[in-house]
């Protein structure tokens, strides 16, 4: 039976765990307020809060319930919009709302309210309550008023007691007071042990979007949980990520921001707020998608997965060798992928990200492309391109980086070198743009490389010119 607090009532339900969170919210529950929009976690309209115990303390994120299967909720706190309601007055992210006129039609309003709520609870508080609400679309008001009701709630959590949070957000009608129970509650439900049968899933950002319908009438192998891939580790100049890292877990690793410093910059290129608090790398990259932008981010590093057995044994191979041909890659019946690995960045190594998409945030890309070099004396000694919407697969640019080994940082270097890859590469026409497009984004975004890591070695006159 899985077991969890929704609001401030404990849940015991045999309810198929392989059904969404929405449909349970709103079906199962009659809590109407979480709204069915595109049922593809691109609206915001269905965002909920989920609170797990992490070190020792509660910690909230938002989702997009329309993509979540339930049995993931097992053991936590799931909010929604009826859960932060105060018994007789608006609460704070309410009022503000209301006051700056954020809304008219209201479909999307609980989902705003939820993520903007969210944004009070994140002790870290690291982004801006509107980047929290980057996964929320309004199609009446122009945005304007919601960021000014997002900039209101900055200044009003500018006073909070980071020590005390939880009593100070009830003090200041964020949220109401049941929220000081939920840990006791919450230790003493029993979760369900899941078999571990049925179609494997994490958390379900890929596969629910197109066979959610199909999800609740299977069983399921839920991986969410398994903490033993979560894990972010440092051995001997080794990163290793498990497969279930979240891509606001690695954000948010102070380790990986030091490697790697744009790496905010970089992520929130991915997705929005809630997908990336749900998306596992693991999952992205068994979605085999051409253009899976941490597919593109790996494969410049390098690195290796291992593989794990259904007999616990494992295997490892080299990330680029992963997948194999459109859709298709190299598990095998009953295996999970385990981690990934690559070689911590040193001093001389460079590494950058870029990615075009329709739209600069929120969009699947166009082409998407990384690049680690390692230069000694201006020299290339190591060179890791990977490029994506350009093949079948998300493409390691094997003879490109070949080439590049031994040469000089210039610009007649790299035109040679883009000349490689074009050879490399087979673009189709599709709805992102047509073939001779993604030639020409392949070709600014790997000169966009160099030009972002060796500003004074690399001249765009040059680069361009005929």
């Amino acid at each position: 039976m899985i077991q969890f607090i929704l609001n401030n009532q404990v849940i015991k339900t045999t309810a198929n765990a392989g059904i969404t969170l929405l449909d349970f919210i709103r079906e199962h529950q009659q809590l109407k307020g979480t709204k069915i929009g595109c049922r593809e976690g691109d609206c915001g309209a269905c965002t909920v809060l989920i609170g797990e115990q992490k070190n020792g303390s509660l910690s909230y994120q938002s989702i997009t319930s329309c993509i979540s299967p339930l049995g993931n909720t097992n053991g936590k706190h799931i909010v929604t919009v009826e859960g932060i309601n105060l018994p007789k007055e608006l609460n704070t992210v309410q009022k503000a709302m209301a006051d700056n006129y954020a809304t008219q039609c209201g479909f999307c309003t609980p989902g705003f309210v939820v993520s903007m709520t969210g944004y009070a609870l994140d002790s870290k508080q690291t982004t801006s309550c509107n980047d929290a609400i980057s996964g929320n679309i309004c199609r009446c008001t122009g945005y304007k008023s919601i960021e000014k009701a997002g900039f209101e709630i900055e200044q009003k959590l500018q006073q909070k007691d980071k020590n005390l949070q939880i009593d100070w957000l009830i003090k200041e009608g964020f949220i109401p007071n049941y929220f000081e129970t939920i840990p006791e509650k919450l230790a003493q439900i029993q979760p369900k042990v899941f078999e571990k049968t049925g179609i494997k899933v994490a958390n379900g950002t890929d596969i629910y979007v197109q066979h959610a319908d199909k999800m609740a009438e299977e069983d399921v192998h839920l991986l969410t949980d398994k903490n033993a891939l979560k894990e972010i580790s440092f051995t001997e100049g080794v990163c290793t990520l498990g497969a279930n890292t979240t891509v606001t877990e690695i954000a948010e690793s102070k380790q990986l921001q030091t490697l790697f410093p744009k790496l905010k910059q970089f992520l929130k290129l991915v997705s929005s707020e809630q997908i990336r608090n749900m998306g596992t790398i693991g999952g992205n990259f068994v979605n085999a998608s051409p253009i899976g932008d941490m597919s593109i981010f790996f494969l410049a590093l390098n690195s290796m997965v291992t593989i794990q057995k259904e007999d616990g044994n494992t295997r490892q191979i080299p990330f680029q060798e992963f997948h194999q041909d459109y859709k298709k890659y190299d598990l095998h019946e009953g295996e999970i992928l385990q981690s990934i690995q690559f070689k911590v960045p040193q001093a001389e190594d460079f590494f950058n990200f870029e990615k075009v998409s329709k739209r600069t945030h929120l969009d699947i890309a166009s082409v998407n492309s990384a690049g680690r070099i390692t230069l000694k004396n201006n020299t290339i000694t190591d060179a890791h391109f990977s490029l994506g919407g350009v093949a079948a697969i998300p493409k390691y640019l094997s003879n490109t980086n070949a080439f590049l080994i031994g040469k000089t940082i210039n610009s007649e270097t790299i035109k040679e070198a883009e000349t490689i890859l074009q050879s490399e590469i087979s673009p189709i026409s599709d709805v992102r743009g047509t073939a001779d497009y993604k030639r020409l984004l392949a070709r600014q975004l790997f000169f966009a490389h160099f030009l972002e890591l060796f500003p004074n070695q690399v001249e765009l006159k040059k680069l361009i010119a005929q």
